[in-house]
């Protein structure tokens, strides 16, 4: 039996995250399910945003399901205590070094996105992140106080900007078997985002990517600068299928193709290892000023649960299953707030979980909340 690790998390995480697991439990799959405190919940009850019972939880289940850290009430907090500390702590201590972002744009909700309909309808890209280097692990420097996390009366402040070559070798490895899959085994495109042409550290990324292309020349590889990226990604987004690219970078560009599919509140995502042992959630955050009231769109987190299904839990049917009940209930005109453009009946976090878990065990699913 698959034992999974449940960390809601703050704010929105704990109705996204019931919503999720009213959806698996649906499926009566031969789950077993333990949930643990994570982010500024647990630092209220533990004095951590990763306690150690949380952290031995996540490391001796099969995969984790998680909601969202983080409130503004913490943001005094020394950095080391902050929220959202949990998830840089879990990806490390998990090896989590590839981080799937899909930027799916279901055809229900084409008008709900930015940009006009004939630009995203069809769009389905994967932007995959690597997670354990670049800036946010290098080496700060800085005089930062241990009561607030601020620099009075400091000077300067810098981080370091890293990859070792395994670090991007494996990465690289990752999409390009990525692009094939999505193909269908027939090549795929990769677009490898650096700033080669200021930073040394992606003159690398990008001479290490193009080393191990050799190993997949079915596979068309195209460099392309950030900045580039950013504006390609809503003149033509579609003209993308695998985006690969650094920590920060992968962390700006996944935000700004949420934003194409209509809601950030749509996008799952997963941190897998090299034995696709996954950390699943939403791409959004915790959202603290809509808390409690109902309004939040769990389908980003359903979305993620179906990830899971498939890639660390081999359980593709299931995960089709979950997918297939998302389109269903959006067919049917449900939209939460956030994908309200569209729809033809607003509903809240539990209505929509209600609905989905609807869909999946073929009971007619409710147009009125």
């Amino acid at each position: 039996m698959a034992k999974i690790a449940v960390l809601p998390g703050d704010g929105i995480g704990t109705e996204i995250i019931e919503q999720a697991l009213r959806v698996l439990r649906a499926l009566e799959l031969p789950l077993e399910i333990e949930t643990a405190p994570v982010g500024g919940a647990a630092y209220e009850v533990h004095g951590h945003p990763l306690p150690e019972s949380t952290l031995r939880l996540a490391m001796a289940a099969d995969a984790v399901l998680f909601g969202a850290v983080g409130d503004w009430k913490y943001d005094k907090l020394e950095r080391a205590l902050r929220p959202e500390q949990a998830i840089l702590g879990l990806r490390k201590h998990l090896g989590l070094f590839a981080n799937f972002r899909p930027a799916l744009c279901y055809g229900q909700l084409t008008h709900a996105s930015s940009l006009k309909p004939e630009l995203v309808d069809g769009l389905d890209i994967l932007i995959i992140r690597e997670l354990t280097g670049d800036i946010y692990f290098g080496q700060p420097r800085g005089r930062r106080t241990a009561v607030d996390g601020h620099f009075p009366g400091a000077e300067e402040a810098f981080d370091t900007m890293r990859y070792s070559k395994p670090e991007i070798e494996r990465i690289a490895h990752v999409a390009f078997r990525a692009a094939r899959q999505r193909s269908g085994g027939k090549g795929g495109k990769v677009t490898s985002v650096d700033k080669a042409n200021v930073l040394e550290t992606f003159q690398f990324w990008k001479d290490v990517v193009t080393e191990v292309h050799a190993q997949y020349p079915d596979v068309e590889l195209e460099h392309m600068y950030v900045d580039n990226a950013a504006m390609q990604l809503v003149r033509a987004p579609k003209k993308f299928d695998v985006v690969v690219t650094g920590n920060m970078f992968g962390d700006i560009l996944s935000d700004e193709a949420a934003m194409l599919t209509g809601s950030i509140g749509m996008l799952p995502s997963a941190s897998l290892d090299a034995n696709n042992k996954g950390l699943y959630e939403p791409s959004h955050g915790s959202a603290p000023d809509i808390a409690g009231r109902d309004l939040a769109n769990p389908l980003a987190t359903i979305l993620s649960a179906a990830m899971m299904l498939r890639f660390t839990l081999q359980h593709a049917e299931a995960a089709d299953r979950i997918e297939s009940a998302v389109g269903d209930v959006l067919s049917a005109g449900l939209r939460t707030a956030d994908i309200w453009s569209g729809g033809t009946t607003q509903v809240g976090t539990r209505a929509m979980g209600d609905a989905v878990v609807a869909a999946i065990t073929k009971k007619s699913i409710r147009t009125k909340s």
